[in-house]
């Protein structure tokens, strides 16, 4: 079954993701002992969206998430980190054409499948375009901003694991598996 991401379903989803990646960002994190780098559930949900309704809707939903909560707490987005969460979520969600949640299917090696392209994301987000990033545009030291994305990567990492792989096991249990319903 080809695959689709450009649907109503997929922008209804990129709006109800964004707010609640926004809401979560702003006020569901635990901070770490570097500075401006918090563990942050919202990448969990971000991964999720991305998982479930393709790399656009997961890039969106951590890009305008991010933006806005930045936007709303401080007066003006971290460009930097903004576009970083908008990548991690775009190449977790090159997990999309793997996975078949929607049909009701994730087992063991599907959470395997899942949980390497969301760390392969959160190392490129945050080991390379974060700090990159946080160079180019805002002349940040390069010891500050390796720091914070390596604490970044791991605390991403782990969240988007867990909560991530739990999000996708409970929806793919909503799904019918296919061949399940039989005729009486």
């Amino acid at each position: 079954m080809k695959k689709e991401i450009f649907t109503t379903k997929t922008i209804v989803a990129t709006g109800l993701g964004a707010a609640l990646f926004m809401v979560l960002f702003m006020f569901v994190k635990v901070p770490s002992p570097v500075p401006e780098t918090n563990l942050q559930v919202a990448y969990g949900v971000s991964v999720f969206f991305a998982a479930v309704f393709g790399p656009l809707c997961g890039f969106l939903v951590a890009f305008i998430g991010h933006a806005l909560s930045d936007f709303l707490s401080y007066g003006a987005p971290w460009w930097s980190w903004v576009v970083a969460s908008g990548v991690s979520a775009l190449i977790a969600g090159l997990s999309f054409y793997k996975l078949k949640v929607e049909e009701g299917e994730f087992d063991t090696k599907d959470m395997i499948t899942f949980n390497i392209f969301q760390i392969a994301a959160n190392a490129v987000a945050w080991l390379i375009v974060a700090p990159a990033l946080d160079i180019i545009i805002y002349s940040e030291p390069t010891n500050i901003v390796f720091a914070q994305g390596a604490i970044a990567f791991l605390l991403d990492s782990l969240t988007a694991g867990i909560v991530g792989t739990l999000l996708l096991l409970a929806y793919s249990k909503t799904k019918t598996k296919k061949g399940t319903l039989s005729k009486e």
